[in-house]
């Protein structure tokens, strides 16, 4: 698939991100009359879907999930002493920490809207191109193979739409391509065309996505992936909104998660061989060592990619990455990773994790969710003094430029390192990757899961109050049964997930006051090895009704058509 993305890179994306003024010139330079034509059109313009929305964190400092986190009760902001101090004004929803930075999310929004125009335009000439049968893809007609293709690039809208409407909720609503100004739409009619889309590419995607399928088509929206974002977007608009949204009943959201259920394609990673808990070998960093002597990392039983070497596939959609990224416009690392990585630390102690900005430090109190005994607590936090790192926390000097350092760090997405020399060296660096940069800060290439099975059979236990779902889940990590109960499946959800961009979502769908008082505190940390205190409040949360500020640079583009969400003007 890389030499495809490269390709699509470079004819359909050209000068790349669009901006809200839509200055769409990444595609708009191409003739539709006389490019879209072919299969081999039809393909390249799918991969190009698949290469904007990856490219919404490739190229993005500040990604969805990482924002994502810094606002839930996980984690906090940190980066370096030296740094503006946006990631603390987002983390604790405070313009006086950072008041000049008005446009965070300014390259989000641009990537985003990037991606939907590569989306809306292959929508668009579907009709223009020779459709064939497709017995790869399990399309017996050319009807089928078309629709199909029309079934990703609406799922991968739809995916686009549910971050930004989550994130700003009045974002412009476009559904063709163009360069117009189009004025904010109201969430609800966001909500509809999201809901539309997912539902069409559940009844049209016909890959049937088995462990052998994923082999190859690992990254492809299926149906199975859909009908779980329903269930998703279901419980979000009625927890936040505080009813149903007319497109989709609480039995449409229930009968979506059980088809995934019944079609029976995914379940849960369980024990390997070695006797690594299931939940630690989806994760690498969980379950990689130092092979020694240079030699990189040893994996251990870690699932793969793709989950190809469990026996069953628990990743019903993954957000795809690789190392080939370079300074060129070739955008596909994952630059989530590096944002999170400890903070220019390469102590041999710190291997197998790897360097980066230290931003997104974890919350002390993230530990107090889990029980003692819980293994998904090792394989989600790392506890540099439990995990005997002195040679971390004691070094005074990266230390000092470290903001907001707590002892503990996610586990789940980091950068990884090996011991050469003893020093802690990137593996990205290593020879196994020469085909790329080898840099440490655009050639991670961890893959984000967008969608578990675990998730799938949490949702089916809070829709249907069975707790049943939730004990197959807890089972997966050797915890015993409990009753149902909502505070049961918010805490199962939390230990499950946390690490995964999920948490701040579940807590916001409880209400916007009730997130604000689980998010609020007061903590002591260490900024420049010395005590600092942050402190949230409740009230910043409120006021802003737990949403985000739109670029300010997208609202003066637009002629102020577009108009800034309450509490951040």
């Amino acid at each position: 698939m890389n030499t495809t993305i490269k390709y699509i890179s470079a004819i359909l994306l050209g000068a790349g991100a669009v901006s809200c003024s839509l200055d769409t010139e990444s595609m708009s330079s191409i003739d539709s009359g006389t490019y879209y034509k072919t299969m081999a059109d039809a393909e390249a313009a799918r991969v190009g879907c698949y290469d904007g929305y990856r490219r919404i964190s490739a190229e993005n400092s500040l990604s969805f999930t990482l924002a994502s986190e810094i606002m839930g009760d996980d984690c906090f902001g940190g980066a370096g002493m030296g740094d503006a101090r946006n990631f603390q004004m987002l983390d604790r929803f405070d313009i006086a920490q950072a008041p000049g930075s008005v446009n965070e999310f300014n390259e989000l929004w641009k990537l985003s809207y990037n991606a939907i125009f590569n989306c809306n335009t292959l929508i668009a000439n579907l009709g223009n191109i020779e459709w064939k049968a497709d017995a790869a893809r399990n399309c017996e007609t050319a009807e089928q193979t078309r629709a199909a293709y029309e079934g990703e690039a609406r799922f991968l809208r739809a995916m686009v739409y549910f971050d930004l409407v989550r994130l700003f909720e009045r974002v412009p609503l476009l559904t063709a391509p163009t360069k117009e100004v189009v004025p904010q739409a109201e969430a609800k009619d966001t909500y509809a065309q999201i809901i539309a889309d997912l539902k069409f590419a559940m009844e049209h995607i016909p890959y049937m996505p088995t462990k052998a399928w994923h082999a190859t088509y690992d990254g492809t929206a299926t149906a199975d992936a859909a009908a779980a974002m329903l269930g998703r977007v279901y419980l979000f608009y009625t927890g936040y909104y505080g009813e149903e949204h007319e497109s989709l009943s609480k039995a449409d959201a229930i009968a979506a998660l059980e088809f995934v259920v019944e079609r029976g394609n995914y379940g849960l990673v369980q024990e390997g061989d070695d006797g690594a808990n299931g939940f630690a070998r989806m994760w690498r960093a969980a379950v990689a060592t130092d092979a020694g002597a240079g030699q990189g990392l040893d994996n251990h039983s870690w699932v793969g990619r793709a989950c190809e070497y469990a026996e069953v596939n628990e990743f019903i959609f993954t957000q795809k990455f690789n190392f080939l990224s370079n300074y060129n416009g070739n955008a596909s690392g994952n630059r989530w990773l590096v944002m999170v990585g400890l903070r220019n630390i390469d102590n041999v102690q710190a291997v197998p994790y790897g360097k980066g900005w230290g931003i997104q430090t974890v919350n002390p109190d993230a530990r107090r969710v889990f029980d003692a005994a819980d293994p998904r607590l090792k394989a989600t936090i790392i506890d540099f003094a439990s995990e005997g790192r002195t040679g971390v926390t004691d070094q005074v000097t990266e230390l000092g430029d470290w903001r907001e350092f707590t002892g503990y760090n996610l586990k789940k997405y980091i950068p990884l390192s090996y011991n050469v020399d003893g020093k802690a060296v990137a593996e990205v660096s290593g020879s196994d990757f020469a085909e790329g940069e080898q840099d440490f800060q655009i050639s991670q290439y961890q893959d984000v899961v967008v969608m578990r099975y675990a998730d799938v059979l949490l949702m089916l236990s809070e829709l249907k109050e069975d707790a049943s779902y939730m004990n197959d889940v807890r089972a997966r990590a050797g915890m015993p049964a409990l009753a149902y109960s909502k505070e049961n499946i918010l805490d199962e959800r939390h230990r499950e997930f946390m690490g995964e961009g999920i948490r701040y979502w579940d807590l916001l769908r409880q209400g916007v006051d009730y997130a604000a008082q689980e998010i609020a505190g007061t903590w002591t940390v260490k900024s420049g090895n010395v005590d600092d205190q942050i402190v949230i409040s409740a009230e910043n949360i409120v006021s802003k009704r737990g949403l985000c500020r739109i670029p300010e640079s997208q609202i003066v583009a637009s002629n102020k058509v577009y108009t800034q969400n309450p509490g951040w003007n």
